[in-house]
């Protein structure tokens, strides 16, 4: 199959460049523009007299047209009796007779509703928002400029129902998590298959844990490297029709970003300037110097070491009690997050053009830093263009785009959100009389020691697209896309003897140097043929097409140990020992052919087939490839004669789908037989290790997805209700099949008939609640009601599985023990003895909770009055998540902890929620602090609603006739939130991890 797919690989190469001759060629074959008698000229603004750019502006005698400029201005050549035709996205339609005028001024009037006019991206082809029959919501480009965000992701976060994003790290470059409808298979990502500009991109980050594991889990998301600021929209596919053309490629959904391009006018220069400060949104409750040594004491003397607290030899053992000062309180969540973190950013962009070809360059450059200790911070550099061209014919169009990204992000080795929340109250000051580091005689850590170890993230990311098309016939047109992107990373990890304690006596000998360099290339070559025809009501338009795609990946991780000096310690060759910690290479190819088939009869009945045949390198002989389809049907009754007059009903539509998808998204080479180096040597010799058991079996992974929504629109669209009901049944799983232990694997990977079940409702609701000349008011709501279970696992319980998945339950799910409260009699924790024997351990946790959200959504406004624009949307979740009691049950031990444990058990009788004090030496007490951290008492609500954007926005009033518009805007991320939960954030709970930052960006937009 390797050579198979090699060979139709090398097919493919050919194709492309038969069409690109093709295309080129048919130039010659566009007609000259006819001559034109009359020039009429003029300016066309809205209803606030504001000048509209991009208004086209057609003759009804000669069919040609322009496209007014920024600055609302146009001209063209016309009959002195011509009609012009003015349209505009967002604005009804005008129609005009000249009349031998010479100039005709415009006023657009702005339309309630969009559905006929609003195109949606669907990948290989586009449909409009009233006739798609799948499932895909939009996000556009004047949501995302108001979010002073850094990743595209962030601007989706509670803006898409059935989309569940969380922010992983409020740390500069870090990554999220998402999920679009669910977890659907038991191994493996979750992350969608995400398109920009047609090029497939990789979410998946090249960061090894063992360079950044310390500063953000590895976890730095490649999506970085996208200005939002660029972003024309953001189309996600949800359902089985609109995702089954991308075949395996879709099972998790697809995410769909596109960059914006040139306008046809005038040349425009515009620059964005903008400033955004941040801050930790809010602290947690921890106990102050006074309470945390009652505390400390008490737990001594409870676990019957009180008499030790007067000997000098403990001294070193408990300095936080015996020699540092016992009224010194430092806020350390102050001193080590409580920085203001600042971005600073610059764009400037030009773009311009004809009706023939347009063009749009931009760079955008920014520097952020953190709320670490430090002069940490993050620099992205971004250049993009576009080019768009088309005959003047409008036969022969080229589309091009190229982005270039390079990031260098300087961090401290490790969060410092950790340290922040469990340093002694009365931890030594960080520097000494002389501005040194202060160790205090070796009995503590210094915190700021972390920044002598320098860890930097170099990225440089490339993303190119070329789209070429000719249309032989007015219904026939031949299309290529041609993609290359490159995803290359080099970082690096210090770690010198200056970083330990000087009381260890460390030298430059166990210094040390871990780097990682990592790289992905990928390209792809997708030849189509669009064909449609339209034979009075019925509407037929076909697509077939194929993609090639080859995907290589390399990954070497090296530490150097031992060096003559630290001033030699980033050269490896320097190093006394060197390892090898990763050496990885692998390619991956795959291939598809594609199609899809739209019947539309009367603009009424919609009927769109969809499908794919996927051919994989991830499979073994006779499992390659794996066919996939789904087919979506629509009736838009209120198109139906005896709606049409409706007074309150503007629109009305039902569909349903219903197809599969499929996922070979479980890594390379897993159906072979593999080995790797060990890294020691017998005799001489390298010593190789197996590392894969041969395995052609397995195939493809199946996600069957139905669908069925209800569209309505009243009062001409003034409220559109879209409400859907979903099911997604994966099967097929591939996991990992538990070996005896003779084998010397744990696992085989294989297909496993395990099914997992996603069902939910969504629910999008747009309004327009006031309209007037002057003023705007319209609302957007969402909200998701998700379910997530495992249907089917055979032999579950004597499975590996069987402490972690129960049928019926979330994939979510954790098992924990049931505590009972604190013992009066005791004073310690108790829980129940589920099987009865006595005792508490592992066979105990049986009490389950479910940490995925039950229902989530977002709620938003927009008013404009005038000049102004104010926003805000708010976003919000119903949840459970982990608090601080497992983080920490006891109060006693060595550290701050959350000021909750003071409610402890002191003396026999006591009702209280938190066990005796004890460091730990009391039986029992220990172990009871760790089950409760493991109960049901660790987990607790964490719903929240939170103001995820605020904006305000004014522009500058003109004269018409100027050229240049001024904004002034104040933007607001995470600004405030309304939650019951007591830790530092309801989404992001750890007390290790820094979690998302409230942001307030202040910006001018200046064009001219």
């Amino acid at each position: 199959m390797k050579n198979k797919l090699i060979g139709i690989h090398k097919n493919a190469l050919f194709n492309p460049y038969l069409y690109i001759f093709i295309l080129i060629v048919g130039t010659a074959w566009a007609n000259p523009p006819t001559k034109m008698q009359f020039k009429v000229t003029g300016i066309i603004t809205d209803t606030n007299s504001l000048p509209i750019a991009g208004v086209h502006i057609v003759s009804q005698n000669t069919k040609q047209g322009v496209v007014s400029d920024f600055d609302g201005t146009y001209t063209i050549n016309v009959h002195p009796n011509d009609v012009l035709k003015y349209t505009a996205l967002g604005f009804e339609s005008q129609t005009i007779a000249i009349n031998h005028q010479n100039v005709v001024n415009v006023k657009l009037v702005e339309a309630i509703t969009q559905l006929g006019t609003v195109m949606l991206n669907a990948g290989y082809y586009s449909v409009k928002e009233k006739e798609r029959t799948g499932n895909i919501a939009k996000i556009d480009a004047t949501t995302i400029e108001k979010q002073p965000v850094n990743n595209p992701m962030a601007a989706m976060q509670g803006y898409v129902s059935g989309v569940n994003i969380v922010q992983k790290t409020g740390v500069p470059g870090g990554g999220f998590s998402i999920e679009i409808r669910g977890k659907n298979f038991i191994n493996g990502s979750t992350n969608p298959l995400f398109i920009i500009d047609g090029v497939p991109f990789g979410s998946q980050s090249l960061g090894a844990a063992d360079v950044s594991a310390g500063i953000n889990a590895a976890n730095i998301s490649p999506l970085n490297a996208i200005d939002p600021n660029n972003i024309e929209s953001i189309e996600v596919l949800k359902d089985a029709d609109a995702t089954a053309i991308y075949g395996s490629r879709g099972a998790n959904g697809v995410v769909l970003i596109t960059t914006k391009s040139g306008k046809a006018g005038k040349t425009q220069i515009s620059a964005n300037v903008s400033t955004t400060l941040g801050q930790v949104t809010q602290f947690r409750d921890l106990m102050n110097t006074q309470q945390y040594l009652e505390v400390r004491r008490e737990a001594i003397v409870n676990d019957g070491f009180g008499a030790f607290l007067e000997n000098p030899a403990f001294d070193f053992i408990w300095p936080d009690l015996k020699t540092w000062s016992q009224t010194r309180y430092t806020d350390w969540q102050k001193e080590l997050i409580g920085k203001t973190s600042y971005r600073n950013t610059m764009q400037l962009a030009v773009s311009g053009g004809n009706d023939n070809t347009q063009f749009s360059i931009g760079t955008t450059h920014q520097k952020e830093t953190t709320v670490f200790p430090g002069d940490s911070n993050y620099k992205k550099t971004t250049v993009h263009n576009s080019l768009n061209h088309q005959s003047v014919d409008q036969r022969f169009k080229l589309n091009t785009s190229f982005s270039y990204t390079l990031e260098n992000n300087l961090l401290p080795q490790s969060d410092y959100t950790y340290l922040a929340n469990t340093l002694e109250p009365n931890a030594p000051a960080l520097y000494d009389e002389n501005g040194n580091l202060n160790w205090e005689n070796g009995t503590w850590e210094n915190p700021l020691a972390a920044l002598k170890r320098e860890y930097q993230a170099k990225i440089n990311t490339l993303i190119a697209n070329t789209t070429l098309s000719y249309s032989i016939f007015n219904t026939l047109e031949l299309k290529t896309n041609l993609g290359y992107n490159k995803y290359a990373m080099e970082s690096y990890l210090t770690y010198p003897n200056t970083a330990f304690n000087p009381s260890n006596n460390f030298t430059s000998s166990i210094s040390s140097l871990t780097t990682n360099a990592g790289q992905r290339d990928s390209w792809i070559i997708e030849p189509q043929i669009h064909w449609q025809e339209q034979w009075h009501k019925v509407k037929l338009m076909v697509l077939l097409g194929s993609s090639f795609q080859e995907e290589t990946t390399n990954q070497l991780v090296q530490r150097g140990t031992g060096f003559s000096s630290n001033n030699l310690i980033q050269n490896l060759s320097a190093a006394n020992t060197l390892a090898i910690l990763q050496d990885n290479s692998s390619t991956y190819k795959y291939m598809a052919y594609f199609g899809r088939v739209n019947l539309n009869y009367s603009s009424k009945y919609i009927i769109n087939l969809t499908g794919r045949r996927d051919g994989s390198s991830r499979f073994g002989p006779n499992k390659q490839f794996g066919n996939f389809g789904a087919i979506g049907m629509a009736w838009l009754f209120s198109e139906e004669n005896w709606l049409k007059e409706s007074l309150w009903l503007s629109f009305g539509k039902i569909r349903a789908s219903y197809g599969t998808t499929g996922s070979d998204n479980i890594g390379d080479y897993k159906f072979l037989g593999t080995y790797n180096t060990t890294g020691f040597n017998y005799n001489g010799t390298s010593v190789l290790e197996p590392t894969g058991v041969f395995n052609p079996n397995f195939g493809w992974e199946s996600n069957k997805k139905q669908e069925l929504g209800l569209e309505l629109g009243f009062f001409n669209d003034r409220i559109l209700l879209n409400t859907i009901w979903y099911q997604n049944r994966s099967s097929n799983q591939l996991i990992g099949i538990p070996l005896a232990g003779t084998t010397g694997f744990n696992s085989l990977t294989g297909n496993f008939e395990a099914t997992v079940e996603n069902k939910g409702f969504e629910i999008d609701l747009r309004t327009v609640n006031i309209q007037r000349k002057n003023f705007k008011w319209t609302t957007t709501f969402n909200l998701t009601l998700a379910e997530n279970k495992l249907v089917k696992f055979p032999n579950l319980e004597s499975s590996a599985f069987a402490s972690k998945y129960v049928i019926g339950k979330p994939l979510s799910i954790v098992h924990l023990y049931h505590a009972l409260g604190v013992n009066p009699e005791t004073g310690l924790y108790q829980f129940e003895d589920y099987n009865q024997d006595g005792s508490i351990n592992a066979l105990d946790k049986q009490w389950i909770e479910d940490v995925a959200p039950k229902y989530y959504g977002g709620l938003g406004n927009t008013i404009t009055y005038c000049n102004w624009s104010f926003d805000c949307f708010f976003q919000f979740k119903n949840q459970k998540a982990y608090n601080s009691l497992a983080y920490g049950a006891s109060a006693g031990f060595r550290g701050n902890n959350a000021i909750e444990l003071l409610e402890r058990w002191q003396e026999t009788g006591d009702i209280a929620p938190i066990q005796r004090a004890t460091f730990g030496r009391f039986p029992g007490a220990g172990l009871a602090g760790q089950n409760q951290g493991a109960s049901d008492a660790a987990i607790s609500d964490a719903s929240f609603i939170r103001l995820r954007n605020i904006s305000l926005s004014y522009q500058i009033p003109k004269a018409l006739n100027s050229n240049t518009a001024i904004t002034l805007y104040l933007q607001g991320q995470n600004i405030w939130t309304i939650t019951n939960y007591k830790g530092a954030d309801p989404e992001q709970s750890s007390n290790a991890i820094l979690p998302p930052l409230k942001q307030l960006t202040l910006g001018m937009q200046l064009s001219f």
